[in-house]
């Protein structure tokens, strides 16, 4: 823990930390005692969040409330942690509206773009050049199986999932000599709040709760670019990719999420 806080520390910055695999994520860098700033568009969870982390552990933690798909938030978040030696980069952030392409409003859809893809892109070109300055550090990015195939009903999701996934893939060739380490973490099914407020009662196979999703993430960084966590995910995606017909895997993509979005329909629209 002690060789990690060195070279992630003193400072680690996660943004979606409110809840689910951004708040476990938090806990584990405090458990290996680094400072934290925490940024979410809601306050009063990330308030909460706070008073657990500060009660537990023996790090400062600064809040940040901002809606990460706006104009001008990560150079605002990039102002307002001018005054920390950030070591650690987590996006966890994200839009994943389901419906038909066409029913959604394209604003909504724009929206995803915003969160998923060009918050993650500019976070790691503004703080990469700040881990790059200090010759050490780390950022991670939070992906998606979805990054694999098309992913019918969650189009635009999947679309920035896999962009996230070909940036991180480069950057973590790009910066490695740079001493900055970069993983992408293609996370399954978890159980955050949000998931299983939107899952089937049955659930899905290979359902990892947040934390050891956190865990295995930050064990694994500085080991190689990709991190799919869980052995059954990773077993599902050797399947998917490398066994199963592409026109299958989006069949089978196709099947669960038009259950979920039919499921939401039938409950009085998407969450």
């Amino acid at each position: 823990m002690a060789e990690f806080a060195k070279r992630y520390g003193p400072w680690a910055l996660v943004a979606g930390a409110s809840e689910g695999i951004g708040a476990a994520f938090a806990r584990d860098l405090a458990r290996r005692g680094l400072d934290l700033v925490l940024v979410a568009r809601r306050p009063e969870p990330l308030a909460q969040l706070q008073r657990e982390i500060v009660d537990t552990f023996a790090v400062r933690v600064r809040c940040i409330a901002l809606d990460l798909a706006r104009d001008g938030a990560v150079a605002a978040l990039d102002e307002q942690t001018a005054d920390l030696d950030v070591g650690l980069v987590v996006y966890n952030a994200a839009r994943a509206p389901r419906g038909e392409f066409l029913d959604s409003p394209l604003a909504e859809q724009l929206a995803v773009i915003d969160v998923n893809a060009r918050g993650p892109l500019e976070m790691a070109h503004r703080f990469g050049r700040r881990l790059a300055a200090r010759g050490a550090g780390g950022v991670v990015l939070l992906s998606s199986l979805t990054a694999f195939q098309g992913s019918p009903f969650v189009a635009t999701y999947g679309a920035t999932k896999a962009f996230l996934l070909a940036l991180g893939e480069g950057l973590w060739f790009e910066l490695a000599p740079r001493g900055v380490d970069v993983l992408v973490v293609c996370a399954g099914a978890t159980r955050t709040p949000n998931y299983l407020r939107q899952r089937s009662s049955q659930g899905a196979p290979g359902e990892l709760e947040p934390e050891p999703v956190a865990e295995e993430a930050l064990a694994h960084l500085g080991a190689g670019p990709l991190l799919i966590p869980g052995r059954f995910n990773r077993f599902a995606s050797q399947l998917m990719r490398r066994l199963l017909p592409r026109r299958t895997a989006i069949r089978l993509m196709g099947a669960q999420t038009r259950r979920l979005t039919a499921r939401d329909a039938g409950e009085g629209g998407t969450t």
